[in-house]
C-alpha cells in the first residue's frame, strides 16, 4: 500500500509534469537560432550543421547514456527531470541533492532519498536561478575586480567539487572507492590508450559490477552462515 501511494501521490505527477516540461522545453532551445535565421537570414548549409552536430555528439554522446545511469540512484525520478531541465548536473544538483541527503542521513536510492533530493536540487536551482542573474548583471565588473591568483584558483571549483563528493561515498564504501580509483589508474597510467569518455564508461560500470557482486556475495553470507 505504501509503494502504491508513493507512485500515484508523488512518482506519476513528477513524470507527467516532467515529460510536459522537458518538451515544452526544446522549442525553447531553438529559439536563438530560429531568431537569427528569421532576423538576420544566417542559414548555414546541411553539412555544416550535421557536420557541427557529430562533433558535438562524438564528444558528449557517451554523457546521453552515462549520465542518467550514473546519477539515477541519487536524483532518483523527479531529480532526474529537474537536473536534465535546469542543467549544472554534476557541479551543482548532484552535489546539493548529496549533501541534502547526507545531513538529513537518508541514503540514496530510497524513498527519503529522493524526497530529499528533490528539495536540495529545487533549493540549488533557485539559488542558481539569483546568482547567474546578478553574475550576468553585475559578473564582468565584479571578475575585473579580483586578483590573478582568485580568478586561477577558480579553475580548480570543479575539481574539489568531485573530489568532496568522492569522498563523502569513501567514507561511505571504501571497497567501491578503491575499486574505482585502482580502475581509472590502470587505464590512464598503464593502458593509456582509451579516450576520456570511454575511461569514464569503463570505471562506471566496472565500479558497478564490482557493487553488484559484492552485494550479492554479503547477501550470501548473512543468509547462509
Amino acid at each position: 500500500m505504501e509503494e502504491q501511494a508513493y507512485k500515484e501521490i508523488f512518482t506519476k505527477p513528477i513524470v507527467r509534469w516532467g515529460m510536459i516540461t522537458l518538451l515544452g522545453s526544446i522549442p525553447f532551445c531553438f529559439g536563438p537560432a530560429i531568431y537569427l535565421a528569421v532576423v538576420y537570414h544566417a542559414i548555414p548549409p546541411v553539412h555544416t550543421i550535421l557536420t557541427a552536430w557529430f562533433m558535438i555528439a562524438s564528444i558528449y554522446g557517451v554523457e546521453y547514456f552515462m549520465t542518467p545511469i550514473s546519477y539515477f540512484p541519487i536524483l532518483g525520478v523527479s531529480g532526474t527531470y529537474m537536473a536534465f531541465l535546469s542543467g549544472n548536473i554534476a557541479n551543482m544538483r548532484v552535489p546539493c541533492a548529496i549533501v541534502a541527503q547526507d545531513v538529513i542521513g537518508v541514503e540514496p536510492a530510497t524513498k527519503q532519498g529522493e524526497i530529499i533530493a528533490t528539495l536540495g536540487m529545487a533549493g540549488s536551482i533557485i539559488t542558481n536561478l539569483i546568482v547567474v542573474t546578478i553574475a550576468a548583471v553585475g559578473g564582468n565588473a565584479l571578475m575585473s575586480l579580483l586578483p590573478e591568483v582568485v580568478l586561477t584558483a577558480l579553475n580548480y571549483v570543479l575539481p574539489s567539487i568531485f573530489g568532496g563528493l568522492f569522498a563523502i561515498f569513501a567514507v561511505k564504501h571504501p571497497r567501491y572507492a578503491v575499486w574505482g580509483v585502482s580502475v581509472a589508474l590502470v587505464l590512464l597510467g598503464v593502458v593509456k590508450i582509451l579516450p576520456t569518455w570511454a575511461v569514464v564508461v569503463c570505471c562506471s560500470f566496472s565500479t558497478i559490477g564490482f557493487a553488484l557482486y559484492c552485494t550479492k556475495r554479503d547477501t550470501q553470507k548473512t543468509s547462509n552462515p
